[in-house]
């Protein structure tokens, strides 16, 4: 198993002191043109020529910095993901995670892996709902983490990385398609957050998960999502899913769903799945979502 960090503090370090024109160059070509693949992915160019969409408006859209806002001021946040320990951490979390499911007899079809950690705005809208840590995974090879560096983010990243690296590995096995439905993104949501429970404890499972009150879950989520089970227009999903608050920062329209809802109704849909049929969180991230759903229709 190959895995190498880009070294964003190194990166970031550069571009506090370059020009305006030099920063967008690094970060473009140094930070985010090792992901070309995934951004590829998803239709996001390294760099739009009419100014459109890319990955400076992508990282913005997602709670970080533009690269003319990494400036010396930042070098106090920048410290703070430039030891050995930090990146060491996130790296075992990632290793830790996959070696996991080779040692349960899954042979990974990706063998090399790539990942970094971007540093978050506070002045973001986004950035804030997170609780200034999060992380992307969804293309197998390539995983972020995303941090508002403090003591408590830098502690719980690793717990996210593991979460991503979950999502990294389902989509190994699960062919991504328009036809990915609500269904789809709730049951991979709910394995990877119960598998990144299974290796660091129930205490860490993040806020888009503890922070809804088990009322909200059982008399406003569950009925809303399990009515939308089946739904395959992505930003309708995706607003069952992250719910109003963050679909609105992204010009979505409200459906009436609290923050992360369909997060939170996913890790209790899995770990009611796990506690149901006696499979590990291993097995259980490879399987089919129709193979899911069809054991927990006493959930709802």
């Amino acid at each position: 198993m190959n895995i190498k960090a880009i070294r964003s503090d190194v990166l970031y370090r550069r571009m506090a002191a370059a020009s305006e024109k030099d920063k967008e160059t690094i970060y473009r070509y140094e930070l985010m043109k090792p992901f070309a693949y995934k951004w590829n992915c998803i239709g996001i160019p390294l760099q739009a020529e009419d100014g459109g969409c890319d990955v400076v408006s992508v990282s913005r859209m997602n709670g970080g910095y533009a690269p003319s806002g990494i400036t010396e001021a930042l070098l106090p946040e920048i410290d703070k993901i430039s030891s050995n320990a930090f990146w060491n951490a996130c790296e075992n979390s990632i290793r830790t995670s996959l070696n996991g499911f080779e040692e349960h007899g899954i042979r990974l079809p990706v063998q090399d892996y790539l990942f970094t950690v971007l540093l978050n705005d506070p002045g973001n809208p986004m950035s804030r709902m997170t609780g200034d840590y999060c992380g992307d995974g969804g293309i197998p090879g390539y995983i972020f983490g995303t941090i508002i560096p403090r003591e408590h983010s830098l502690q719980m990243l690793p717990v996210a990385l593991a979460h991503e690296t979950n999502h990294n590995v389902r989509w190994q096995f699960m062919q991504w398609s328009p036809a990915v439905t609500l269904a789809d993104m709730l049951v991979s949501e709910g394995l990877a957050e119960n598998f990144a429970a299974y290796l660091f404890g129930e205490d860490n499972i993040g806020i888009w998960v503890k922070n809804t009150p088990a009322e909200v879950l059982q008399n406003t989520i569950k009925p809303a999502i399990k009515a939308h089970l089946q739904e395959k227009d992505f930003p309708v999903l995706s607003s069952y899913l992250y719910g109003d608050d963050i679909m609105a920062l992204r010009g979505g329209i409200p459906v009436g769903m609290p923050y992360c809802a369909g997060y939170a109704c996913g890790y209790a849909l899995i770990r009611h799945y796990l506690k149901k049929t006696g499979r590990n969180i291993y097995e259980a991230t490879l399987l089919p979502t129709g193979d899911i759903l069809a054991d927990t229709e006493d959930f709802w």
